[in-house]
């Protein structure tokens, strides 16, 4: 069987390693002849291997990957991988270039195969303008909307609209959902900056909560501050004192 070759980029090693493992398993004639960790680099590989598909995800630093893929265009047919739906439906909705959502499974990598086989990934001049547009999207900076998180020995793609709060300590950061609990090494400072400030409130000098997440708020025995009863967590979160002025008009 003739051996084809390939290219993927994405900024997070575990997410190629993911990529390259359902590969194997799904397309296994499919070799890896290079991986890159930004579109620039993406673009580089591509020119300098010729691969005969190239796997870039969308957001990537330095050029993101909708960018990439116009440099590209030419040279091989392009996967899109992402986390968020919404670039998916906004650029792919037609189906003429294929995408993946991380993290990416088996079956949606078997269909990405068989349109490849039919010669149906194919970028259509006419997608250049929309293409352009998307990349100027993602060129701006945007809140937060996935949480990329240890679960155990696996990863797990966590939406920010289900976690309930975060809480650090001195070298990782604990993401807590409903039913779930992680772990990411990002701290609360950074954390803040990456969050939409509508969306989630500092509470404490280690703690972030989702505000719609808030059931209840009351002070606690001692009178010393307030705490926060959060849907669908048993245990209530503290406030402390140089927060409070947050929740005196609810």
């Amino acid at each position: 069987m003739t051996k084809l070759s390939a290219v993927i980029a994405d900024d997070e090693r575990l997410m190629r390693e993911q990529l390259r493992m359902a590969l194997q398993r799904v397309w296994p004639e499919l070799r890896i002849t290079a991986e890159a960790h930004d579109g620039a680099e993406a673009v580089e590989r591509v020119r300098e291997h010729r691969p005969d598909l190239a796997f870039l995800d969308i957001t990537m630093p330095v050029q993101n990957g909708i960018a990439a893929a116009m440099e590209i265009d030419g040279l091989c047919p392009v996967v899109f991988v992402t986390a968020y739906d919404q670039y998916a439906i906004k650029a792919f909705e037609e189906g003429a270039v294929d995408y993946l959502l991380k993290p990416v499974e088996d079956e949606r990598l078997l269909r990405t195969r068989q349109r490849w086989e039919q010669r149906q990934l194919t970028l259509p001049s006419h997608w250049q303008a929309s293409l352009q547009q998307l990349s100027r999207q993602l060129a701006r900076p945007d809140y937060l909307r996935w949480i990329k998180a240890s679960v155990g020995n696996s990863l797990r793609m966590i939406s920010t609209g289900e976690v309930l709060f975060f809480q650090s300590d001195e070298k990782y950061t604990r993401v807590q959902a409903v039913g779930c609990e992680a772990l990411i090494r990002m701290p609360i400072k950074e954390l803040l900056q990456a969050l939409d400030p509508d969306e989630f409130w500092q509470i404490h000098r280690s703690t972030l909560v989702r505000v719609d997440a808030i059931e209840q708020i009351k002070r606690d025995d001692g009178q010393r501050g307030l705490l926060l009863q959060l849907r669908g967590y048993a245990e209530p979160l503290e406030v402390s004192r140089s927060y409070a002025h947050l929740f005196q008009r609810m």
